[in-house]
């Protein structure tokens, strides 16, 4: 007996930012239409910003084909991004609630949990994961680390046996190597229902930049293998 081959899904981080991909004229609200015709699963940054709305996510569900799959960016006080403001059991069930429809319509990918740069390798860190993995029930869930500690020789397996014990999803990222607030790229599959790969590019230059917009901090071409 052999194993089955999984499915490759390929997107992008968002959907409004690439205004070159559109036709001219095209409505803001019909974009994720015109999207899903091209790709089959997309990350929702906004879910970083705020708690959104349930029928934005619903609305959403039901412009898309009925195999289209969403990432939703876990809330950035939920990652310990705002540090006044740490999250609370209330906190985790109100953004949980917000993409219902996404569970509804069988369209939840996963959740992806991208954890700051500040945020380094230790128990009590471990314990704030299995915290979010207890809070946030049967979602899937992606870990992205942002911090060099997690994945040094001497640490990288005791992280990996670690996610894989609480049935989490670790991402593999490419991204500039600029310090320790950028994580190498160090592929790895913690859970055999879902591997996430994230390519942020390799412009160092703009990695710690002000810049206007995403697309500037993003902007590189990868070359073909």
């Amino acid at each position: 007996m052999t194993d089955r081959l999984g499915q490759i899904r390929v997107g992008t981080a968002a959907w409004a930012d690439h205004l070159d991909f559109y036709p001219k004229g095209l409505k803001p609200g019909d974009r994720i239409a015109y999207y899903s015709r091209f790709f089959p699963v997309v990350e929702v940054n906004a879910s970083y910003y705020h708690i959104m709305p349930a029928r934005n996510y619903a609305l959403w569900a039901e412009k898309t084909p009925p195999d289209f799959q969403f990432t939703v960016k876990a809330l950035g006080q939920l990652t310990g991004h705002v540090r006044d403001h740490p999250p609370t059991r209330e906190v985790f069930e109100q953004f949980r609630a917000s993409y219902q429809p996404f569970r509804d319509a069988g369209k939840l990918a996963a959740v992806l949990f991208g954890f700051p740069p500040w945020f380094f390798a230790s128990e009590e860190n471990k314990q704030r994961i299995a915290e979010c993995v207890e809070y946030m029930a049967d979602d899937p869930l992606v870990v992205e680390f942002r911090n060099t500690s997690w994945l040094t020789p001497e640490q990288r397996q005791d992280t990996f046996a670690f996610l894989e014990e609480l049935g989490v999803s670790y991402v593999t990222v490419d991204a500039p190597q600029v310090g320790t607030g950028t994580a190498q790229k160090v592929p790895a599959v913690t859970n055999k229902r879902l591997a996430y790969l994230r390519m942020h590019g390799r412009n160092k230059a703009t990695w710690y930049k002000r810049v206007e917009t995403t697309g500037e901090r993003f902007n590189y071409l990868y070359s073909p293998p």
